[in-house]
């Protein structure tokens, strides 16, 4: 269910985001989903005309339950932040993580551009709105071709200018929001 909480995606695009599941498990689980009225299956209008799996109004609801687990998750001891993660888990974690006292009053649109999806977050009176959108207006834009990358920058604590150099990320625009924006996301104490 993350993977459709940024809106709505091709039957190929979730078995990508899903590695390691066989198309007909996944079908399945959706088949289950749809059943349930959490997931309706659409197709899109031309040129696209192709069938999409999305979240119902319902099935949205169920955000606060991945955020709850999310802060969960976090704290376990064996939590490596290090580790890959897909593009919908480092933006729910981005709505888990965000830390309004760090940000402040801080105002800024931070693009970010994950292979070829494109996502904004925007930053405003202490509170974080992260979802799929062009990039226009942006006041920066950070650009890789994982999310892992973005991850080392804000959980990892590698500075963006290593990240930079070796390939893995780059930043466009006020380089300055992004340098800030990376400090606004904290990881809970862990479990003892």
């Amino acid at each position: 269910m993350r993977e459709l909480m940024f809106g709505p995606r091709r039957f190929s695009e979730l078995r990508t985001a899903l590695p390691g599941i066989s198309a007909n498990t996944l079908d399945q689980r959706l088949e289950g989903l749809e059943r349930s009225g959490i997931v309706q299956r659409r197709k899109l209008p031309p040129p696209a005309s192709v069938q999409v799996y999305e979240l119902t109004a319902w099935g949205y609801e169920a955000e606060p339950v991945f955020v709850a687990l999310g802060r969960w998750g976090a704290r376990s001891p064996l939590h490596d932040p290090a580790l890959p993660v897909s593009t919908n888990s480092i933006l729910l974690s981005f709505r888990t993580m965000f830390d309004p006292a760090r940000a402040g009053t801080a105002t800024a649109c931070i693009g970010l551009r994950l292979g070829d999806e494109e996502f904004m977050a925007r930053i405003s009176k202490g509170s974080i709105d992260v979802g799929r959108s062009a990039l226009d207006g942006a006041d920066a834009v950070i650009t890789a071709p994982a999310a892992t990358a973005i991850a080392a920058a804000v959980y990892g604590g590698i500075p963006l200018r290593t990240l930079e150099d070796s390939g893995a990320l780059s930043v466009t625009g006020n380089r300055r929001f992004v340098e800030r924006f990376v400090t606004w996301f904290t990881l809970p104490d862990k479990a003892v």
